[in-house]
This record gives structure tokens, sequence and C-alpha cells, in this order.
């Protein structure tokens, strides 16, 4: 049976983008889910909270889904979960700090009762329809992540997750070389790998070294207050803080939501050891002098809400910074997230603190592989066939090119797209058809009521304001009764423009008039004339196109 079937590999998210990965593996009558995560907002999603992906063609299939299977706990690999689980109810497979991220979040949506969750470990493998799941250690930027070996009916396809060679990781041990070789000489069908450092050559650098900076940093800062902003899922930078921290007799106090939440969930989980007394409550700083005290923080990408964005604009209530603070961002900038970074590094320089960034100190390493480790790691795999992932399309490309040169033929690599099937025989690879695919918006509690329209009409009010032109008419005879009235906001400053309202409502009451004398009585043709007549008025006295929104009442 195996020989006629194929296995379909449909990505939903992570391709050509960076964020919200979600991978479908289908076999006969058996779907397992790799990953479920979300996405930042970029500039064209004004309002928007967060993007995951469009999982319409699961629901659909969802009497196939046996599983979730979670490679580790970064937001863009399992932020989309609890979206998902409103729609599908499967169970998920994680490591033990994934899943004690996971149940934060399923707490905030009130699911945990609901939802089945079977811890792994690496080395450990799992029957789910048609696949067997093995978990493998790797290295990345947060503690237990793994890589997946699906072995189906067709052969092996092994996917790398985010992943480095860190042969000095602060916990856990290096990345599984052996079973990695294992797999290669048992021979694997395709690899599916990590491609977001496939610019850069070389090594990765060790977490371990970061920890060394760090300690050249506080013993140098005998005087300041230490602020730190890092990602608060990587919890070996944050142990490696609170270790310096300690060593120079340093306080250390946490801000931010997600930091808050994952270091008790590592804490718990015994992830992370603090010394007895080290670790105290924001609301305690002001008992301690400058020097006594360390914060670590979110808000290394700049995001608009985090703790280190409001400290830098004076909007934090428990932290001012002050001339003379050391503020360390130990992190690297997300692709579009560097003006929003440079933003807040250089409202911190205004406030007169000392901001010691990548570009200045190694205050960050990389959690994903470079070109020697994704070369070396396709050595050892040696899969018949290659498809790179987790990605832009420029990081895909490349790692494609990579791929050739560490001798896989060009026709055994499938460069791919969200949406599209990837059918997978013993001794073919080929894209078929496309599915449905793309992205579901956030906005407040409001899953998917955000399409282009509202967000192409949220553009259009930021960039060109609005014109409203109120009118109240006669029902039966159409004569106007009231107005019009003509308000603006975000177009001009009234009070500085009264010449130009008024012609706007010459212009208005002009188009009704012509509307009159032509007998236009419906709603829809005088709302349109109106709508005409001001975008043409306006655009030939300003060259501007704000939105205009006629309001006609009847009486």
């Amino acid at each position: 049976m195996a020989k006629n079937l194929k296995l379909k590999i449909i990505p939903l998210g992570g391709l050509n983008e960076i964020g919200k990965n979600l991978t479908v593996f289908e076999f006969g009558n058996d779907i397992v889910v790799l990953d479920c995560g979300m996405a930042f907002p970029d500039e064209t999603m004004p309002g928007i909270d967060m993007v995951i992906p469009d999982i319409s063609y699961l629901e659909k299939h969802r009497d196939k889904i046996r599983g979730i299977v979670l490679t580790h706990g970064h937001e863009d690999h399992i932020g989309g979960i609890p979206y998902f689980l409103k729609k599908i109810n499967v169970p998920i497979y994680g490591t033990r700090l994934t899943l004690g991220l996971v149940e934060c979040k399923l707490k905030e949506h009130h699911l945990l009762s609901k939802t089945k969750l079977m811890r792994v470990k690496a080395g450990d493998s799992v029957k789910l329809g048609a696949f067997r799941v093995e978990f493998i250690h790797t290295n990345h930027s947060i503690a237990d992540a793994v890589a997946i070996a699906l072995h189906t009916p067709v052969g092996i396809v092994l996917h790398s997750g985010d992943f480095k060679i860190d042969t000095t990781p602060i916990e856990g041990g290096m990345l599984d070389v052996a079973k990695f070789g294992e797999l290669g000489n048992k021979g694997v069908l395709a690899l599916l790998s990590d491609s977001t450092n496939v610019e850069r050559p070389g090594y990765t650098m060790s977490e371990s070294t970061v920890g060394d900076t760090f300690d050249d940093l506080f013993r140098g800062a005998f005087d300041k207050r230490i602020i730190v902003a890092t990602f608060a899922s990587n919890i070996h930078r944050v142990q490696q803080i609170i270790n310096a921290a300690y060593r120079y007799n340093r306080k250390v106090a946490v801000s931010g939501r997600s930091m808050e939440n994952v270091v008790e969930v590592a804490m718990n989980l015994g992830y992370m050891t603090v010394p007895n007394g080290v670790m105290i409550s924001i609301d305690e700083i002001h008992k301690y002098r400058p020097n006594q005290l360390c914060i670590i923080t979110t808000g290394s990408q700049g995001e608009t809400m985090s703790a280190l964005s409001r400290m830098a604009f004076s909007e934090h209530r428990k932290v001012e910074i002050v001339p003379g603070d050391m503020v360390i961002v130990s992190a690297s900038p997300i692709p579009g997230n560097e003006k929003a970074i440079s933003t807040v590094i250089n409202e911190l320089f205004k406030k007169g603190a000392e901001v010691i960034y990548k570009s200045l100190e190694n205050v960050h390493v990389s959690g994903h592989a470079c070109q020697e480790e994704l070369k070396l790691l396709i050595s050892l795999v040696k899969p018949k066939f290659f498809i790179p992932v987790h990605g832009e399309y420029r990081h895909l490309m490349l790692h494609a090119a990579l791929a050739e040169r560490a001798g896989i033929p060009a026709k055994n690599i499938a460069l791919a797209d969200i949406g599209q099937v990837i059918e997978l025989a013993h001794h073919s690879i080929k894209q078929t058809a496309t599915v449905p695919s793309g992205v579901v918006l956030i906005d407040g509690l409001g899953v998917g009521d955000v399409g282009n329209l509202v967000l192409r009409d949220r553009k259009h009010l930021a960039e060109d304001g609005i014109i409203v032109v109120t009118v109240t008419i006669d029902k039966k005879t159409g004569a106007i009764l009231c107005g019009p009235e003509v308000l603006s906001r975000g177009f001009v400053y009234v009070r500085e423009s009264e010449d130009l309202m008024e012609d706007a409502k010459n212009a208005a009451l002009l188009a009704l008039q012509k509307c009159q004398n032509k007998r236009v009585k419906d709603w829809v043709g005088i709302k349109n004339s109106l709508k005409t007549a001001m975008s043409d008025f306006v655009y030939a006295k300003t060259k501007r196109k704000p939105m205009i929104l006629p309001i006609i009442m009847e009486l």
C-alpha cells in the first residue's frame, strides 16, 4: 500500500516569512501537525495584535488529525495554539518546558482543563496513526528544544526545528550528533531544515560566551543600576544574568508579564537555579541602592507596550530611567523590528543611560545554525530530498544553494511556499496542488474579523484622514432639511482652514442640488454623488485623498 500512497507535506506557515510556523504531514487518513506559532504584525497591519496561520484546511480534515507535535517553546512555534484548540481540540506532544509554557497560555484562555497535554523527552517515540514520531535533542536559545524524526510508510522525514550546534551549552548537553548520524545511516528520505541564519558564514557562537561578557559588564558597573532586556523565553540567558548579578551582590527583579511567567515556569520546573534571597519583586526596588540592583525586562525587540519601551518613554509605573543607568539590550533584531529597537535605544540615550547593544558588545548570540552547521547537518543526515524551511524567500534560496553545494542534486530540492502541497514518495518529490493558507489577524478579542478591506481602511485613515459629510433630507421630496455639515479628522486643522472647509461645504451642497435636479432620491445614488464631488474638490485643492464618509438622515 505504501508504494501507491504518498506523504503530503503542507506548510501553512514559516515559509517566505519569519514566524507563525506550522507544518502539516498527511499520509492516508492520518495527519500530524508540527508546531503552531504566531508572528508579529508588520507596518501594513495597523492595530493588529498578532498574526496566526490560516488553518481552514485542517478544519476541513479535523477527523484525520492525530495530534500537534512541538519542537520548542518559542512564540513563533506555540503562540497560535490557544486559537487552534478553540477550533480543533487534539492532543499536544512536547517536552517539559515547552508544555509548561503552553500551560500558561491555556490558563489565560481557560482551555487547560479541556486540553490533553502529553509530555515527552528527547529519545522518546510516540505512535500517531501511520506515523512514529521520534524526539531528538538539539541546542537552541531555549531549553528542551527537539528535532522531529517522522517514521512514515514512505521513509524517514526529519525536521530540524530551530537549532544550532553548541559544544558548550548552558544546560542539557550538545545536540545529539550520534542520533542524527544513526538516522543518516538508516536512510533519511527528506530533511526540512531551519534557514534563519543561512546568510551567516561559519558557526554560531556558544551561549556560554555571553556569560563572560555579562561578567565583564557587571564587574565594571560597580556604581550603576543594570537593566537587561532579552527574550523572555531565553532562560539560559536569564540564568546567566542572574548568575552575574549574584556574583556581584545584586538583587534581581523581573519586569514584563511574559518575563514573569517564563521565569516562574522555569524555576518551578527546575530549569533555572536561583540562590535564596536574590530575587525580589519589582515593587521592592526602591528599598535598594542603584548599584545593588539588576532588572531583567522584556522589550528587546522595541515592542510598543513592552516594559523596556515604557521605561524609555517614562510610561513605566515602577521604573524610571535616570542618568547613570546601564541598559543592556541582549538580543538581535527580528527582521522588520530594526526601526522600533533603534527608537527605544535613542530614547534611552536621551535619558542619560549607558546603552550596550550587540553592535557594541557580545551581549547576544543567535540560537540558529550558521552555514557550516547547516552543512554539517546535511552531511550527517545524508537526505535524498531537501526542503529549506523557516525563513524569507532569500533564506530559502540561499539554503537550497548551500544544500546543492553539499551534494544534494537540484532536482531533489523543493522550494515551497505556504499552502503548497509537497508530495513525497520513495523516489520522487513534487509540488502539486495548493490548499487555503495565509494569515488570520488577531485584534483584541476578535479573531479573523479584520480582513484586507478593514486594513485598507485603517491605512487610508492613518495616511490621509477622514472627511464626514452629514445631511438631512425629506423622505418624500428629497429636499434638504439640514446641512450639509462637513467635519474633518486627521485631514486638516479646521480652525486654520475655515475657507477650505466652507468651500467643501459648498461643493457638497452643489452635488446635492444636482441630485435633486435629476430626481435622484435613493441613498446609494446620493452618497456616491457626494463622495465623488468631495473627492474631486479636495484633491483639486490639496492633492490629498482623505476617506470621504457621507451620512444621510431622512425625516
